[in-house]
């Protein structure tokens, strides 16, 4: 056994884990790490913000189900992950951070760039490590990673003394590791299964509520061969967007607060909600003591926690939702046959409630609006491509007008509702699956954020495409602003500043500005061929809404319309 630096045994364990890529930025307290990584078989990708680096690390696990790794220095570059973190975090994605310190003599000490990141972090990570030798680096390497992915999935954060890194010691890297007190439930209660089943079975008129479960389980199949087995249309929320083809006809899309509105009207319809990897958040349901209230609710989760937290429900299965469905889906009888009486009157209250808010829904006149672009980027783009969205309206358009075909193929900042995340996690997504188009549906006012990443996508040959439905405006807040504040803006004029087709061209990049739909389709076209990063720039009404809208504080039963 061979003498080594801790920073060597770091990258070394690193590669042990497979992986592929980190996503950082080097600085005085993490030079070392970046020394050994010199001799490492891993792809580094320079990011120009640390928290673009925590953003891309969770595109990449979120394309791979295997978490993504990021690296920042001490102080300033620590706490710039931190909302990368808290992003991942909220919407339980695996991702490993591995942030420098200042050396143990100098911890508390007020140092040089030196911060409590473990105790920042705490509440917003899974666990913690600050390796007080070089020899326990490995061991909190295969610790993260195992708490990381297993689970609920969740970031976790490696915090590395300066000298800890430089230490030189016998390392020995450990190939079963055990975290004492975490045992994540996986295998679920045969039981409550059977309780589930015979609930379900029984009832009329049943509906499916696809949560991020289904997609951080990769329960897709599983899904889809339920739904079809019973006849039972499927709801999502946001975050489970993608977890079942949109074009299906069993499909209604997502509730909520800009869920469509036939999804929102049938699942108050329902008698029996199947909740599968869902946490009947606010921004889903609307209002606690109205959803659900007076039918059957079965849930499956693996997290214990979120049994009860929101709502009360009739059933709960503990448990990996793959493994549970599959499990459910073998105690159906085989001679179970669905009500095709029922089956043919809920298809026709979808086309009926569809029919009824095409004509009830504000639209707008305009040649080039965000429903249209939405519409037009779904018909040019491969099924297979990934798209993830910005946050504001960008998202809530993306969530009603861009069809998910492909499952798992979508994705967004659900849960902390981050500005800035969608381009980084774009990238971080192309270098988890180069062979696809990769797009991000931004609004202006996010991409401002995190505009700098194009220097990433272009020097580091990852080439997405950043859709900006561009309203000069900061969109949702002035559309609360409209709605709530009688229309007295302040603080969302952006102006017609920057010129994203100029900023594009600085970075080495291309920029095509849509004007009419027939510009768009053209960019599109071009910009799915490219081989290098493009921003398709769309102005937009800055007076055009989202509808449907519930608004915070009401049910989903009080949906708005705007017509």
């Amino acid at each position: 056994m061979s003498e080594i630096s801790g920073a060597t045994a770091l990258l070394t364990a690193l590669e042990k884990e497979k992986v592929e890529f980190i996503f950082g930025l080097p600085g005085g307290a993490n030079l070392p790490i970046y020394d050994a990584l010199v001799d490492s078989k891993i792809r580094h990708i320079l990011v120009r913000h640390e928290q673009s680096a925590a953003h891309m690390a969770d595109g990449y696990a979120r394309i791979k189900r295997k978490a993504g790794v990021c690296f920042a220095t001490s102080g300033p570059g620590a706490t710039n992950l931190v909302t990368g973190i808290a992003t991942a975090y909220s919407d339980s994605s695996p991702i490993v951070a591995v942030t420098g310190q200042v050396a143990i003599p100098m911890i508390g000490k007020d140092a040089f760039q030196e911060i409590d990141i473990v105790g920042i972090t705490n509440p917003c990570t899974k666990y913690a490590f600050q390796p007080r030798h070089a020899s326990e680096i490995p061991i909190a390497v295969k610790k993260s990673f195992y708490i990381a992915e297993s689970g609920r999935p969740g970031p976790v954060l490696i915090d590395i003394p300066k000298d800890v890194q430089q230490q030189v010691s016998k390392i020995d890297y450990p190939d079963y590791i055990k975290v004492r007190g975490y045992n994540p439930t996986v295998d679920p209660d045969l039981s409550e299964i059977n309780k589930a089943c015979e609930m379900l079975l029984k009832a009329e008129r049943p509906i499916i509520m696809a949560g991020g479960g289904v997609i951080l389980s990769g329960a897709f199949s599983e899904l889809q061969t339920l739904a079809e087995l019973l006849s039972i249309p499927v709801v999502s929320t946001f975050k489970g967007k993608g977890a079942f083809p949109e074009n299906h006809q069993l499909a209604l899309g997502p509730i909520g607060m800009h869920g469509h509105a036939e999804a929102n009207r049938m699942i108050l319809e329902a008698d029996c909600i199947i909740a599968i990897g869902a946490r009947f958040s606010d921004r889903t349901v609307g209002r606690f003591d109205e959803f659900g209230k007076d039918i059957n609710v079965i849930h499956f989760d693996i997290d214990p926690a979120e049994i009860g937290k929101n709502k009360s429900v009739n059933a709960a299965v503990i448990g990996d939702v793959k493994s549970s469905l599959r499990t459910l889906i073998k105690m159906i009888p085989k001679t179970f046959k669905s009500n095709e009486e029922i089956t043919k009157q809920w298809l026709n209250r979808k086309k009926e409630l569809v029919s009824y808010y095409e004509d009830n829904l504000k639209d707008y006149s305009r040649e080039i609006t965000a429903k249209k672009s939405l519409k037009k980027l779904r018909e040019i783009l491969p099924p297979n491509s990934i798209v993830t969205t910005e946050v504001g309206q960008c998202q809530m358009w993306a969530s009603l007008h861009f069809d998910v075909i492909s499952p798992g193929t979508f994705f967004s900042s659900t849960g902390l509702g981050t500005m800035g995340f969608g381009f980084p996690a774009s990238i971080g997504a192309k270098a988890a699956r180069t062979s696809v188009p990769v797009v991000d549906i931004a609004g202006d006012g996010s991409f401002n954020m995190t505009e700098n990443s194009l220097a990433v996508s272009v020097l580091e040959d990852l080439p997405v495409i950043v859709f900006v439905l561009n309203n000069f405006m900061l969109g949702m807040v002035a559309q609360w602003q409209r709605t709530f504040y009688n229309r007295r803006y302040s603080g969302v004029h952006l102006k017609n500043c920057p010129d994203y087709c100029k900023i594009a061209e600085a970075y080495g990049a291309q920029g095509f500005r849509a004007q009419s739909m027939e510009e768009l389709e053209k960019a599109i076209k071009y910009a799915v061929k490219s081989e290098v990063a493009t921003v398709i720039d769309i102005p937009i009404d800055p007076n055009e809404d989202v509808y449907p809208f519930v608004a915070p504080g009401t049910g989903l039963k009080d949906m708005v319309t705007g017509a």
